[in-house]
């Protein structure tokens, strides 16, 4: 089931990990982004590190350019978009063991998802995303719903989100708000920072991580619809 939204400004290095919550946040000085285009260009020679199940993926830790950056959650779904990508999804177990296989191989902290809470203009009034934390998150590359967090998915062994973190609650928690009220909108997987082994954490948008990308079919699609002879 697909959920319909505007998605207009809301749209690795192995260093030591950033806290996983702030008691203060940080004050952005980068008000008003949007989603980045994908360049023709750049996604003709897009890193394809993996493959699986006719998508491409590339880690940012294993690309010289993007080894030793970590990005915010809107920076990340725009590096991966100019390759015609996105934030990785993840509706299967398949796909998401693979992925944890990778942060587990690499020892990797933490990675963005392109998961997103419905929290934003266009998700009031909304009976079927009620409540938030259980039905209202999503998947932004392709606006999928993601299943009822509080159960197994269907198709599953076993239910991804963490069985606790900052408040020692299964995730998702909301933790930073009670701390300097932001939300936590966003979907990471966290390495064992809550001694949880690798699991999916909510967790506040502007932290800084780094990323795994996905081939996205919509951006690559429209690439070759407006790029005549170029090869994808």
């Amino acid at each position: 089931m697909k959920i319909v939204l505007v998605l207009a400004a809301v749209a690795c290095a192995y260093a030591a990990a950033e806290p996983a919550i702030n008691e203060v946040r940080p004050v952005s000085n980068r008000p008003g982004r949007f989603l980045s285009l994908p360049v023709p260009q750049k996604c003709a020679n897009r890193p394809k590190q993996f493959f699986f199940r006719g998508h491409n993926y590339f880690f940012s830790g294993s690309i010289p350019e993007l080894a030793n950056r970590k990005v915010d959650w809107l920076d990340g779904r725009n590096i991966c978009r100019e390759y015609c990508m996105d934030l990785v999804t993840l509706e299967t177990q398949e796909e998401n063991n693979m992925i944890f296989r990778l942060i587990q191989q690499n020892d990797v902290p933490y990675i963005w998802t392109s998961g997103r809470l419905c929290d934003f203009k266009g998700c009031e009034n909304r009976p079927d995303l009620e409540p938030k934390n259980v039905f209202g998150w999503f998947w932004s590359s392709n606006r999928e719903k993601i299943q009822p967090t509080n159960r197994t998915p269907n198709g599953w062994s076993y239910n991804p989100w963490s069985q606790t973190g900052h408040k020692k609650q299964r995730q998702p928690d909301n933790a930073e708000f009670d701390i300097n009220s932001t939300t936590e909108s966003c979907l990471s997987i966290l390495n064992n920072v809550y001694n949880d082994g690798i699991a999916w954490h909510d967790v506040a948008c502007y932290h800084e991580k780094p990323i795994v990308c996905e081939d996205s079919d919509e951006l690559l699609n429209y690439v070759a619809s407006t790029n005549r002879g170029l090869r994808l």
